[in-house]
């Protein structure tokens, strides 16, 4: 029997890996530094420094950074589009607005394929889906030639209103392949069938110019591992919460532009779960960027309004996380008013705060925690040493001298500044979306989570912070408990009060045999298949669509608008139930339930164990004797007050003055905020 499951989780500083043993639950972590021109390179070395034996390993489950690296760098193999004739700029007219409106001189990015490689054909088919002039194969077989010459690595095809007809699409891909057998071809009615062309056009985009570096790297890791002796399928997570197989990855590349990031919300709703809290945001501090994620009853929002780079969006769904520029390195910076900033320039790994002895000079919140005594001087266990003396003459030059203020006076605002800009993250994702973060506890993780978290918290009200055993490898945990899935979607557009439900199971039904079929393939037995219902739905005019749970069998649309209303009202805190619904949508999540091994835990023995020391440190301009522990010496039931800091191999927690932390039976420390 193997025992073993292993994820890896790839971030810009450290490559996390996280390895549990099925009959013990027992989890052992290792991290080791990433290697960004070759990712593959730092897991392997991992793998070797952690002693596993891959022929022992039943699953590997990996969240990579590979596409959305790919994507922001622009480091791409020469792609092209084939478009219908008259439609080959709709990726660079996009919707023709801009992130900053203001900003006269700063226009968005080029798209992903230039113009010259954005090929025309002569097709067309109508908004009903019937074909009014069926594929040009002369067109279609000139453009193959042209694009075979230019030796181009994959291919979109995008025709106008394929999304209810993608015949045409079909054809010219079997041209194409035909042609170069060797490249990727990826056809939008596949890929996207949706109404809107420029996302169905953008998502594809994306999808055909990462397919060939994804594809490649999957390849290379997958035959690594079996040389290894691992002889399952590698699982790969993607931005919908789940994992997809190698099979998959093929046809729906960009599923992995975002992985990494859905791995810590997938673990910060499980790990709230099991502490009770149904409504829960997780909290991922790295080296370099914040990722901030809600769970509202026990479910992750989902959005499809998401992209790597502005302007082109990838319209998979996706858990909505959303990203800022606040780290461990983000720099303290004045400027042009006078202002301290934080963020988002960060020192990176190389050469890291000005603490880390590497040639850095500017303050960084790494090193104001040194100075404030908050992080100590020995960090991973002592594998790391900071330079307490080297963090106090950055925080002095960068902000003490500059603003005119003390020592300490400036560590804290610089911290302070950062927290701020990370409560403001959280309110975008509670308070804008119409939630209460003072409903929700916050889970706090990734390497300086748990520094921030609690005073993040205390801005916002929110009541309890909860801090994973090891929350510098929690994203790496969630790769562990995730599930095969995947997601179908069908337009279906038909006013709602006069939409027969007959018509509705029919067309739920299509796409849940292909949903099964696709599990099938991947080796998921039918006991073990999920599906689950969405149906989108809008007010008669409106073209921005909100999707509400559907039951396995419907037999009164009137529930479904009933259901709107409420979510429409939760969302935007109105509803018009007078107007007339529109159904735009309906969708399957299929998902294949992978079995979880349960974490080790232990019946809480409450007790208030003894410091290992103290150190002095400042908390709102006061200084104080912080009571210092060591994570692994507090078991289930142990419980101190603030301030305090609890150090630990792959993190540092801080607890402040008029708090209170315990630890559950499964080891979670929560922090719980008074008053």
């Amino acid at each position: 029997m193997k025992t073993t499951r292993v994820a890896v989780d790839v971030g810009g500083t450290f490559t996390d890996i996280c390895i549990m043993d099925e009959t013990s639950g027992a989890i052992r972590i290792e991290k080791i530094a990433s290697t960004p021109d070759d990712p593959m390179q730092a897991i392997m070395d991992g793998i070797g420094q952690a002693e596993v034996d891959l022929s022992d390993v039943s699953m590997f489950s990996h969240g990579t950074t590979v596409a959305t690296n790919a994507l922001i760098t622009r480091r791409l193999p020469r792609a092209a589009m084939v478009c219908t004739e008259g439609f080959r700029d709709v990726v660079e007219i996009r919707r023709a607005n801009k992130e900053d409106l203001w900003d006269t001189y700063k226009d968005v990015a080029k798209p992903y394929i230039a113009r010259r490689d954005r090929l025309t054909v002569r097709e067309r088919v109508d908004a009903d889906g019937k074909v009014l002039v069926e594929l040009n194969e002369d067109d279609a077989r000139r453009v193959a030639e042209v694009l075979r010459k230019r030796g181009v690595a994959s291919i979109a095809v995008c025709f106008m209103n394929s999304y209810v007809n993608g015949e045409n699409e079909q054809k010219m891909a079997a041209i194409l392949k035909a042609a170069m057998p060797e490249v990727a071809v990826s056809i939008s009615s596949q890929v996207m069938p949706e109404i809107f062309e420029h996302e169905r056009f953008s998502t594809t985009m994306a999808n055909a110019v990462v397919a060939p570096v994804v594809v490649s790297y999957v390849d290379r890791l997958g035959q690594k591992l079996a040389e290894g002796g691992y002889d399952r399928d590698l699982l790969l997570l993607h931005t919908g919460g789940g994992v997809m197989t190698p099979s998959s990855v093929k046809d729906f590349s960009a599923r992995l532009a975002g992985s990494g990031i859905a791995a810590g919300a997938i673990a910060s709703r499980y790990i709230a779960g099991l502490c009770g809290y149904q409504n829960s945001i997780g909290f991922d501090m790295g080296g370099t960027s914040t990722d901030v994620s809600l769970v509202y009853e026990g479910e992750p929002r989902i959005t499809k309004d998401w992209y790597v780079e502005y302007g082109y969006p990838i319209r998979f769904p996706s858990i909505e996380v959303l990203t800022i520029g606040a780290g461990g390195g983000s720099m303290a910076w004045k400027d042009e008013g006078g202002s301290l900033r934080n963020g988002p320039q960060s020192a990176g790994a190389v050469p890291g705060p000005a603490c880390y002895g590497q040639g850095g000079e500017t303050a960084t919140n790494t090193d104001a925690n040194v100075v404030l005594g908050r992080l100590g001087t020995s960090l991973a266990g002592g594998k790391i040493t900071l330079d307490a003396a080297k963090a106090e003459a950055a925080v002095r030059e960068t902000v003490a001298e500059p603003f005119g203020m003390e020592l300490h006076e400036a560590a804290e605002a610089v911290v302070q500044v950062a927290n701020a800009n990370m409560a403001n993250a959280v309110r975008l994702l509670s308070i804008a979306r119409g939630y209460d973060p003072r409903d929700f506890a916050l889970v706090a993780f990734g390497g300086a989570g748990a520094l921030h978290g609690a005073a993040v918290a205390r801005e916002l009200s929110i009541p309890t912070v909860i801090v994973p055993p090891n929350p510098g490898v929690t994203s790496a945990l969630g790769c562990l408990l995730v599930d095969v899935q995947h997601d179908y979607s069908d337009n279906f557009m038909a006013d709602a009060g006069s939409t027969d439900p007959a018509d509705m199971e029919a067309a739920f039904a299509a796409i849940e045999a292909e949903a099964a079929e696709r599990l099938a393939h991947e080796g998921v037995a039918p006991g073990d298949m999920v599906l689950q219902r969405t149906v989108e739905m809008m007010y008669a005019g409106q073209w921005r669509s909100l999707g509400v749970n559907a039951p396995a069998k419907i037999d009164n649309v009137g529930d479904l608008i009933d259901a709107f209303h409420a979510e429409h009202a939760r969302e935007y805190n109105f509803r018009r139930d007078d107007a007339p619904v529109s159904i735009f949508r309906v969708a399957v999540k299929a998902t294949g339930v992978v079995p979880k091994a349960d974490l080790p835990s232990s019946e809480p023995r409450p007790h208030t164990p003894e410091p290992t020391g103290t150190r002095p440190a400042w908390f709102e301009g006061e200084k104080c004797d912080a009571a210092l522990y060591w994570r692994d010496d507090l078991s289930a039931g142990a419980s101190f007050d603030g301030p305090a800091v609890v150090e630990q191999f792959d993190s540092t927690i801080v607890v402040p003055p008029g708090s209170t932390a315990e630890v559950d039976r499964y080891a979670n420390l929560l922090i719980r905020m008074k008053g």
